[in-house]
């Protein structure tokens, strides 16, 4: 194991300023104000820093560490600029947002693209394919978020559109529960309005999930470049998205219930695009 105490600066008291910080940048008025966000964990680190995410800081506790790989990546994260610090155990729990850390915290910088930055991501992750796109229109839970980018990473969407967002992207809970993947899937903030221009000019076809749909998911060809529009959890898509999507699809239920969660549902359509292109 590396030594870390020869590249790490003590940190002991809760009044510390870095630590203060630390505990500010869980609310979403001092992301935004700060343009900071953070990283907790060993995945959504590594995978930040392989995606060239720049890490301002990073915080460790070893009596958490859960494998053997952490000095490596505490390395890599050192050599790329960041200035790392140790917390004793009480003090990193009572920074930590989860219930098992598992003793790295990330500070980063926010980065966001241009549509521009974003067009030359997707066209450059689909190499020569049909465009496949997602829209996640006023998403509503962080949870349900980090959730669709993980979806989006294994079925190797070309790229998120977050439009009219209602939770922060940067929340920690959507980095947490994308596991990281926040940092694989090329996104962009946007209104709905700038998204339903972009498709309209990358020639990309509109694909709405609504239980109101008349053609079952698997009916739909999804072989052509598509953006498959996901809505809120309460309200699902908005009117004018309906209206200007090209295709309508439902998700059957059979059940009591009348729609499924819109992680899930993400989920299901992204693999029948695949299932479809494979």
């Amino acid at each position: 194991m590396v030594p870390l105490m020869n590249t790490s600066l003590p940190i002991t008291s809760a009044q510390n300023p870095k630590v203060k910080q630390l505990q500010r940048l869980r609310e979403k008025r001092e992301r935004s104000q700060e343009q900071k966000f953070l990283i907790e964990g060993y995945r959504e680190i590594l995978r930040a820093s392989s995606a060239k995410q720049p890490i301002e800081t990073l915080f460790l506790c070893e009596e958490l560490f859960l494998g053997s790989h952490e000095p490596e990546l505490i390395q890599k994260v050192r050599l790329q600029g960041a200035h790392i610090y140790t917390l004793p155990k009480e003090l990193f729990c009572r920074c930590s947002y989860r219930d098992r850390p598992d003793g790295l915290i990330a500070i980063a910088p926010i980065r966001r693209q241009s549509f521009a930055s974003f067009k030359e991501a997707i066209y450059k992750r689909a190499a020569g394919q049909p465009l496949f796109l997602v829209i996640a229109e006023s998403i509503e839970k962080p949870g349900n978020l980090g959730s669709m980018f993980r979806s989006a990473d294994a079925a190797y969407v070309h790229g998120i559109l977050v439009c009219d967002r209602q939770t922060d992207v940067f929340n920690p809970n959507v980095v947490r529960s994308s596991i990281g993947t926040l940092f694989t899937v090329p996104f962009i903030e946007c209104s709905l309005e700038e998204a339903l221009q972009f498709l309209q000019q990358e020639g990309v076809a509109l694909v709405a999930a609504t239980p109101h749909a008349q053609q079952l998911f698997t009916r739909i060809d999804l072989q052509d470049s598509v953006a498959i529009a996901m809505g809120s959890e309460q309200l699902g898509l908005s009117e004018e998205l309906m209206q200007k999507a090209a295709l309508h699809a439902k998700i059957p239920m059979l059940g009591e219930a009348d729609s499924l969660n819109v992680a899930a549902a993400t989920t299901l359509l992204l693999y029948e695009v695949v299932r479809q292109r494979s």
